[in-house]
């Protein structure tokens, strides 16, 4: 998996954009204001939100994931040396559902139809 991989899956999703902070922060895709995916400063990896902490800590102990430092107990990050882009098309997802989930009702009204796995 590549950051061109990851790039590539999240602007795919209805109302996906990229926010790059060039003050040295954060690179995020976000869809309505809040962040579904994110990378650090190293961009050797991608961080998603899980469904909740346990979740999470499944992912990390099956070895599907690692702790995704700074970010709550529900997020993990996926290494991009970590082999699958069908799993990191899952874990993109999934956070991206999740967040897009959680936007207020006008908010999501206002993005593209999806469904998981079209």
């Amino acid at each position: 998996m590549t950051l061109d991989d990851a790039n590539r899956i999240c602007a795919a999703l209805p109302g996906a954009w990229y926010h790059s902070n060039a003050d040295g922060g954060l690179e995020a895709w976000k869809v309505g204001d809040k962040m579904f995916a994110c990378y650090g400063h190293a961009l050797d990896g991608i961080s998603v939100k899980t469904a909740d902490p346990e979740s999470a800590q499944f992912l990390i102990e099956i070895g599907a994931a690692i702790k995704a430092k700074y970010f709550h107990r529900s997020w993990v990050r996926i290494p991009f040396d970590h082999p699958g882009t069908d799993a990191l098309k899952d874990r993109i997802h999934t956070s991206y559902s999740l967040i897009r989930n959680s936007l207020p009702k006008k908010a999501q009204a206002e993005i593209a139809a999806w469904q998981d796995g079209t």
